[in-house]
């Protein structure tokens, strides 16, 4: 069988394949987008580093002995928010491989769910972010706005992708 009469099929396998494959894309277009807009609505203070670099400064100075390179920290923010992003997203096309159609609600329950899981709780816990009460209401405001702007885009994007391939 050919990888594309595959991806076609209706087998469970070719279902299962298909919506994390969709999901996967879906998430790193959402993450893409999540990135742009946080470009313009600040999410976190000036001084403030992102949890994201926390980690893979964390990671470099365990590695190397030296942090990363303050040139270097966007690519770094990406080096996490990519496979996270993308993760997430085949997580979320996985949960959606029997629901034919576009669901836009779906996405910003997903995006909205996605920032109370991390930004709300468990990077806080982890020591990664501030308590929410100490964030100012309109960062947390655009960092919800950035995430459910990712869900909506990875549902977008996976819906296409799978009328794509089952066309």
């Amino acid at each position: 069988m050919s990888m594309s009469n595959f991806l076609t099929s209706d087998s469970y396998m070719s279902k299962t394949s298909r919506s994390l494959i969709t999901g996967f894309v879906g998430g790193l277009a959402g993450t893409a987008v999540k990135s742009l807009i946080e470009q313009f609505l600040p999410v976190r203070k000036v001084e403030q580093r992102s949890a994201q670099i926390k980690i893979v400064d964390d990671l470099s100075t365990k590695i190397t002995g030296t942090p990363i390179s303050t040139q270097n920290e966007a690519m770094a923010e990406q080096l996490v928010n990519l496979p996270v992003g993308g993760s997430l997203g085949a997580a979320y096309g996985y949960g959606k491989k029997d629901r034919l159609g576009l669901r836009p609600m779906d996405g910003v329950i997903f995006g909205a769910t996605t920032w109370a899981s991390t930004h709300e709780t468990s990077l806080p816990i982890l020591g990664l972010e501030p308590k929410p009460t100490d964030v100012p209401i309109r960062m947390q405001m655009n960092e919800l706005f950035a995430h459910v702007a990712f869900g909506v885009t990875t549902e977008l994007v996976r819906h296409y992708l799978e009328k794509q391939f089952r066309d």
